[in-house]
């Protein structure tokens, strides 16, 4: 099997971190590896959170590398700056200051052509994901690792942190039918992995089309420990796409982007996306209450009015654009106990309780970010939830045991 961990880690060799220590991400250890390059034509997976702690973009540590080439650089979801709201497809451009072709893999491809790979020798990734099955870098990975495979070349993943951290598994696997690039594979919900792990998976479990295996490199991080989220890293939090500003939204995202599949507004259009949600038609005070009432775990809601505004470079179309919400703020009170996605299925099944005349369900969307129709079907029978979400269990610790080989870090 062709992956490698540079260099060659034992599990439980890593040392452990102090609180002072800060975590240093592939990246930053780039400098150690030149071997791996040198000589090389190299194309870089990226965007605007690819930044080592000194603050140098890896175009820039790329560029003043000594016999190493940057012949090519290839933006996913966004873009490569980050700028494009969320399912704008991104054209190809130059890069103008050095005349680089930037290929998009969020436009009329998200699979690296052999036109676009013919003079890459390496091919690396390196973006900040946000630690759920339904953001978008880690299916452009997989297919960027199909194509490196499929052509002969290297790939190379500079790892970067779980924000999320990664111990916690959270939600169902992904049924295979429900496969698109909001989810591929089957993978839980929150998978508590790293980039570089899930390579390994990807890799290992022979999930690639036709089963290929990239002949994949992975720098590690150093200093980081499993159980650590994002604020403890001591890594500056750079927001990976236009409505993740902040790691309080990171926590949130994995419950409340279920909304996305409904009318509800997820709070796009606001400052804070994904931290309340609404529409004009809700009581926000009932709903509140009754949110309480359900006693979920490390979290606590309060009624509130937003209004949904066109915000360029987080939200240019928001529903219910201009007008005023109401509907609640979700303030996380442990995250430790926090079942963000549990909580997202629960939030949604109360507001067809209470709502059932004005939801409206975008019903392909919202089973497909659920990675099954199980939920919104038994939600729709006002069905008692607990059975289905106990059943997540026991598919949660079938992967946690498949997980354990690919798995880098304490």
């Amino acid at each position: 099997m062709k992956y490698f961990i540079l260099p060659f880690l034992l599990l439980f060799s890593l040392p452990l971190a102090t609180e002072a220590q800060t975590v240093l991400t592939g990246l930053d250890r780039v400098q150690n590896y030149g071997a791996l390059f040198s000589g090389k034509r190299v194309g870089i997976i990226t965007n605007h959170t690819a930044y080592n702690r000194a603050g140098k973009h890896i175009t820039d540590i790329f560029l003043q590398m000594t016999d190493v080439r940057l012949t090519a650089l290839f933006g996913p979801e966004h873009g490569i700056r980050g700028e494009a709201d969320a399912g704008v497809e991104v054209d190809s451009q130059k890069d103008p200051l050095n005349g680089i072709p930037i290929y998009s893999l969020y436009g009329k491809t998200r699979k690296p052509t052999p036109e676009m790979l013919k003079n890459v020798d390496v091919l690396i990734f390196d973006i900040q994901d946000i630690g759920s099955r339904f953001y978008t870098y880690i299916w452009t990975m997989a297919l960027a690792m199909e194509a490196a495979a499929e052509q002969g070349k290297t790939f190379v993943i500079l790892d970067r942190p779980n924000p999320l951290n990664g111990t916690t598994v959270e939600g169902n696997l992904l049924e295979p039918a429900f496969s698109t690039f909001v989810g591929m594979y089957s993978i839980p919900v929150r998978h508590g992995m790293t980039i570089g792990e899930l390579a390994r998976m990807f890799n290992g479990e022979g999930w690639l089309k036709n089963k290929v295996k990239a002949d994949l490199k992975i720098i590690p991080l150093k200093n980081w420990r499993r159980s650590m989220w994002y604020d403890q890293t001591g890594l500056k939090f750079r927001k990976p796409s236009p409505n993740m500003p902040d790691l309080s939204t990171a926590t949130v995202y994995p419950g409340i982007c279920l909304l996305e599949g409904t009318n509800i507004s997820e709070g796009r259009g606001t400052l804070q996306p994904f931290l309340h949600f609404g529409a004009p038609w809700i009581n926000g005070m009932r709903l509140a209450d009754s949110l309480n009432a359900l006693r979920l775990s490390g979290v606590h809601f309060v009624n509130e009015r937003f209004t949904p505004r066109a915000i360029k470079g987080m939200s240019m179309h928001p529903k219910f654009q201009d007008l005023m919400c109401s509907g609640v703020k979700i303030k996380v009170t442990d995250r430790s106990v926090f079942h963000s996605y549990e909580t997202g299925i629960r939030i949604t099944a109360l507001l067809h309780r209470l709502y059932p005349d004005s939801l409206q369900w975008h019903t392909t969307h919202f089973d497909r970010l659920c990675g099954t129709a199980k939920i919104r079907k038994t939600i729709l029978k006002n069905d008692s939830l607990n059975y289905l979400i106990k059943s997540f269990e026991a598919q949660k610790k079938n992967f946690i045991l498949k997980r354990k080989q690919y798995l880098l870090y304490q």
